[in-house]
C-alpha cells in the first residue's frame, strides 16, 4: 500500500494586502506523451475544448481548471514566437519534429486558487496513465515543476523578508530536491555567496528600487531557483536592458527549483508546494527569520 499523500498547506497569508485571494500558476514538464495526446487526455478528464496553435502547441480552453497550455518547451519550434531577428519560419516546424524526442513537453496552467492545487495531482495521474513520463531529469535537461505565486505585497519590506527567508532556506531546499549529480548539474545555480551575505545582513534595509537594482546587478539571469526578474521587470520596466535572456514581466514569485516526476506512479505536487509554504512561514515570523539569518552568517 502506498503512503498517504501529504495535504497541500495553505499560504500563511492567503490574501494580498488589498484583500484579493493569492493565486498560483503551475508549470509541469514531462516526456514521451505528445502535446496533442496530452491535450486530448486532459480534455477527457477536466473538459474544455482542444485548440491547435501549431503542431507542437495546444490550448485547452474552458476546462474545470480554466485555460491550460500544453507545448514543446522550446520557443524556436513555435512559429511567430522566436522574437525579432530570430524567426525560423517554416523551419521551426521541421526543427520541432527533429527535437521532439529530446525536448520536454510543458503543461502550463493559468492562475489557480491554492485550494485547487490538489486537483493537479489528478491531472498528473491522468497524463501518467496516458503514457507521459519523467523522473525529474533527462540527460539534456531538468524536468521542471514551477510555481508562479502571486505575492502578498510588493513593498520593499515584504519582498526583502521573503527573499531573506528563501536565501537562508535554499541550501536545505537544494538538498531535499536535487538528489543526483545530474539534477544538480541542470539546476539553476545558487545565488552568489557575496549577494546572499549582503541581503541577509541585519543592516541591509533597501528601498524597493535599491532592492531591485541590487538583485539585477547580482542576478541578471532568470537562472535562479527563485527567479524574481519577472516581478521586478513588472515593477521597473527599465531594467529590461540589464537582463540576459528572455524574461516576461509578471507580478509573480517564480519558484523554479522543484522537479517534476510525472513518470512516477502516485507522484504528488504537495511536498514541493509545502516547502514553498515553509519559506513564506519563515518570512512571516520576524524573530525566527532574524535568527535564521544570524545562523547563516556564521
Amino acid at each position: 500500500m502506498s503512503a498517504p499523500r501529504p495535504p497541500f498547506q495553505p499560504l500563511p497569508a492567503p490574501l494580498t494586502r488589498d484583500r484579493r485571494a493569492r493565486l498560483v500558476g503551475v508549470e509541469i514538464e514531462f516526456t514521451r506523451l505528445s502535446e496533442r495526446g496530452a491535450a486530448q487526455c486532459l480534455s477527457a478528464l477536466i473538459g474544455g475544448t482542444v485548440e491547435k496553435e501549431d503542431p507542437h502547441a495546444f490550448r485547452l480552453t474552458g476546462s474545470r481548471l480554466g485555460n491550460l497550455g500544453i507545448e514543446l518547451d522550446m520557443r524556436h519550434v513555435h512559429p511567430g514566437r522566436e522574437g525579432p531577428g530570430r524567426r525560423l519560419g517554416p523551419l521551426s516546424l521541421w526543427l520541432g519534429a527533429v527535437v521532439s524526442p529530446l525536448v520536454p513537453r510543458e503543461l502550463i496552467t493559468g492562475p489557480l486558487p491554492v485550494e485547487r492545487l490538489s486537483e493537479l495531482d489528478g491531472v498528473v495521474q491522468a497524463l501518467h496513465a496516458a503514457g507521459a513520463g519523467g523522473e525529474g531529469v533527462i540527460f539534456t535537461d531538468s524536468l521542471g515543476l514551477h510555481f508562479n505565486v502571486m505575492p502578498e505585497a510588493t513593498d520593499a519590506g515584504t519582498l526583502l523578508r521573503l527573499l531573506q527567508a528563501y536565501l537562508v532556506s535554499e541550501p536545505a531546499l537544494r538538498q531535499a530536491t536535487l538528489t543526483s549529480r545530474l539534477m544538480r548539474f541542470h539546476a539553476p545555480p545558487p545565488y552568489p555567496a557575496d549577494y546572499v551575505r549582503r541581503v541577509i545582513s541585519a543592516d541591509y534595509r533597501p528601498d524597493l528600487a535599491t532592492l531591485c537594482a541590487d538583485y539585477v546587478a547580482a542576478n541578471p539571469t532568470r537562472k535562479r531557483s527563485l527567479d524574481l526578474l519577472p516581478l521586478f521587470l513588472e515593477l521597473f520596466p527599465a531594467i529590461g536592458d540589464r537582463i540576459s535572456g528572455k524574461v516576461k514581466p509578471r507580478a509573480v514569485l517564480h519558484y523554479r527549483l522543484p522537479l517534476a516526476y510525472v513518470g512516477r506512479p502516485g507522484w504528488s505536487l504537495a511536498a514541493d508546494w509545502n516547502r514553498w509554504v515553509a519559506v513564506e512561514a519563515l518570512a512571516a515570523n520576524p524573530s525566527r527569520l532574524a535568527e535564521a539569518c544570524r545562523q547563516a552568517l556564521r
